[in-house]
């Protein structure tokens, strides 16, 4: 076919070649279309009116010319016609959409949004706009820590001992590493300029889908934000960016005789452990993250950055925004400073262990410490199953009785941990308790507490095939449902026929279950998990202690809250990030879920 020689353009863009047999009926519409455009564009530089008229002649030029078009494009096929005719209307209709986005809809005047109500979601991740992105955040943090490559994507998208399955799509399309909290702020203008969601990453250690980039789009790693940046030691607090790591923030401060108490799981950084409001094995004694966050820096959808305290312990200046973000995954804004407080450690500390015949029993021993008000620093939970496999995959250096465990945590003086000891050891009798051990020197110590910090290497290690999978999660209920509960997910457990140990922080009521399963007992697992979940609502618990809620306890929410409180979250969650490029999906749905993707309560 021969093409013209002339390019049609539109509003100085070159829209490519069209047929010459086309070329005239399709210029009559196109000349007609642009002509005011064009008008602006040619008329010589002078005064507003004269680059607004044209002078009668040239109006009567193109009149002519018009004309002539027009018995050109009279001659032509029904065919190209109809194509012309298309144009035109997709050109319009685009048109008027354009148009209609400057007179946007009056704001919203309910307190809370339902799932229904909420806008489609219009991100842009097309590949010549992430193209166009990577550019831009390459002149902001550097070429060098801006990664493409397909390892580093795949890390970035979930982890073996996640519970959430991740899906091949969902995978970023660029890893970038900031190291200030004013290259956050530059990147996330650049990404709410172009419409591209965002999904954090800190130590990567989350278990219910966290970090799971299910829009795709940019995943911004804090790996090269880890410093201390102050240390107040007589003001009992400390400055530092979101990845650094609890254990080398204790490592550190421990020189000046100071603790961060909150422990989770190794490898876990301070702002994955805000995200998650994480605890540990000392929530009895200390409590969780969120009592020992005193304000946080935060950068925001649009890049706006905010502060949201000063560094006094206490505060009722306003809305306690530093809590609100705490625990929310980075759904709201992503934190790149955080203010923690300190605690001076013990002068003395000790660690004892006690067997029991039954899981019950062990559970009932942690309800009377509780309700005996003794001061023990962590108090810790594991069954049978999960002693086994301690011993099997050889984590430790010692034989442990394959019998449900406690293990005990003590700090303070030399005679208060003596005294505590005492007491405990009494109670662990009451309770039907088999043996009780205490640690007589550090070592000792170590040695004793190590079993409750391999738990779940140790499921892992038990693996039957490399294919195999580890499904942790966790439940909370008021101390007196603990036995219940706990007795009941054993059984279910035990019924399943799966391997799977209970681990947890039975002092605060929240218990652990990390189950082995390969991908057709896949089922089995969620079906299980899905009655510990019910079972701990039906108890006025909670669908989580501390693992946060993901993607996989989003749909238990409601159970838990309400609709209503949910749809105030979600109120909550548009206000913050109206074009939804936060941590999408995360924590409550922001589109109606698919047939069968939730399970019936």
């Amino acid at each position: 076919m021969r093409y013209s020689t002339l390019p049609i353009k539109a509003g100085g863009q070159r829209l490519g070649r069209l047929p010459s047999s086309q070329h005239a009926r399709n210029a009559f519409f196109l000349n007609r279309q642009f002509s005011c455009s064009r008008q602006v564009r040619e008329e010589p530089k002078g005064n507003f009116q004269g680059q607004l008229y044209e002078s009668t002649k040239q109006r009567l030029k193109r009149e002519r010319a018009e004309q002539e078009r027009y018995s050109q494009y009279q001659t032509q096929s029904p065919g190209a016609r109809y194509a012309a005719l298309l144009f035109v209307v997709t050109f319009f209709t685009a048109g008027g959409y354009y148009l209609g986005s400057f007179n946007p809809a009056p704001p919203p005047t309910s307190s809370t949004v339902s799932l229904s109500d909420i806008h489609t979601i219009r991100h842009n991740t097309t590949t010549a706009n992430l193209q166009a992105a990577w550019a831009d955040f390459a002149g902001i943090v550097g070429q060098d820590n801006v990664s493409t490559n397909e390892n580093d994507l795949t890390s970035h998208s979930g982890s073996e001992f996640s519970s959430y399955s991740e899906k091949d799509a969902e995978k970023p399309f660029i890893v970038v590493y900031p190291a200030t909290t004013d290259e956050v702020s530059r990147l996330m203008k650049v990404c709410h300029e172009r419409l591209i969601p965002v999904t954090p990453y800190s130590g990567g250690t989350s278990l219910e889908g966290h970090y799971a980039p299910t829009r795709g789009g940019v995943c911004i790693d804090f790996g090269r934000m880890n410093r201390i940046l102050e240390l107040h030691k007589e003001d009992l607090d400390v400055v530092v960016q979101p990845a650094v790591g609890w254990q080398d923030l204790n490592e550190e401060i421990s020189k000046d005789g100071l603790l961060f108490p909150p422990d989770p799981g190794p490898g876990a950084m301070i702002g994955g452990m805000i995200g998650t409001g994480c605890s540990g094995t000392n929530a009895y004694r200390y409590g969780t993250m969120k009592e020992w966050v005193v304000s946080l820096t935060v950068v925001l959808a649009d890049g706006t950055i905010i502060k949201t305290r000063q560094r006094p312990k206490k505060s009722s200046a306003g809305y306690d925004l530093t809590r609100m973000f705490i625990g929310s995954e980075g759904t709201l804004g992503l934190v790149t400073e955080a203010t923690l407080k300190l605690a001076v450690k013990p002068k003395s500390e000790n660690v004892a262990v006690a067997s029991f015949p039954s899981v019950h029993h062990a559970a009932d021993c942690a309800r009377r410490v509780v309700e005996e008000g003794i001061p023990v620093a962590g108090l810790e939970i594991l069954d049978d199953v999960q002693m086994k496999c301690i011993n099997a995959s050889k984590t430790t250096q010692r034989e442990w009785a394959e019998a449900p465990t406690l293990f005990f945590k003590f700090g303070g003086t030399p005679s208060g941990v003596k005294e505590q000891i005492g007491m405990v050891q009494k109670l662990s009798r009451a309770a039907g308790g088999k043996t009780f051990e205490f640690a007589r020197d550090n070592d000792e110590m170590k040695e004793l507490w190590s079993a409750r910090k391999e738990a779940l290497w140790s499921v892992m290690a038990m693996k039957r095939d490399p294919s195999d999978h580890v499904w942790t999660t966790d439940v909370a209920v008021p101390i007196s449902k603990l036995p219940d509960i706990v007795e009941a997910t054993k059984a279910d457990l035990t019924k399943s026929g799966l391997l799977a140990g209970i681990c947890g922080h039975v002092g605060d009521g929240n218990f652990h279950a990390i189950i082995l399963f390969n991908d057709k007992e896949k089922p089995l697992v969620e079906e299980v998990v899905h009655r510990m979940v019910k079972n701990a609502v039906e108890m006025e618990g909670t669908v989580t202690g501390e693992h946060g809620i993901g993607l996989v306890k989003r749909d238990y929410l409601p159970h838990e809250v309400g609709e209503t409180t949910v749809d105030a979250m979600r109120r909550l969650k548009t206000a913050f990030d109206p074009l939804c490029l936060l941590n999408c999906d995360k924590i409550i749905r922001v589109q109606s879920p698919s047939a069968g993707e939730v399970k019936n309560w």
